[in-house]
């Protein structure tokens, strides 16, 4: 599997953006993976952002809640990242990566985020 992620860009804080994670491959190795957003700052770590199961079970990051959104369109093998009401501390670099049983199977390239004040 790989991803290929896209979306990202610079935008005032209050502002929306979305991201996409396109995986290659068959829509049913797709279908079969839970999918996950993850962010990594400058200076610090990656951080988990949001995720979603094969079945279509979302969870965030508290930060997150209420803000973000995470989908997944299983016949357009993508998995999607509306962020609105941005904030500066979400700047970074958003990777995508694709889960199955006993764990990561691929990340994507990332995709830079830039929140501006």
């Amino acid at each position: 599997v790989q991803l290929q992620a896209s979306g990202g860009g610079l935008v005032q804080a209050g502002g929306s953006l979305k991201l996409f994670c396109t995986a290659s491959g068959s829509t049913l190795i797709f279908s079969s993976n839970d999918m996950a957003w993850y962010r990594q700052a400058p200076g610090k770590q990656r951080e988990l952002v949001a995720s979603i199961t094969k079945y279509y079970r979302p969870n965030y990051e508290d930060s997150v809640k209420g803000r973000f959104t995470i989908s997944r369109d299983n016949a357009a093998n993508t998995v999607y990242l509306q962020m609105n009401s941005l904030k500066p501390e979400d700047t970074g670099v958003y990777y995508c990566n694709a889960q199955r049983y006993p764990g990561v199977i691929a990340w994507g390239q990332g995709t830079l985020v830039t929140v501006s004040s």
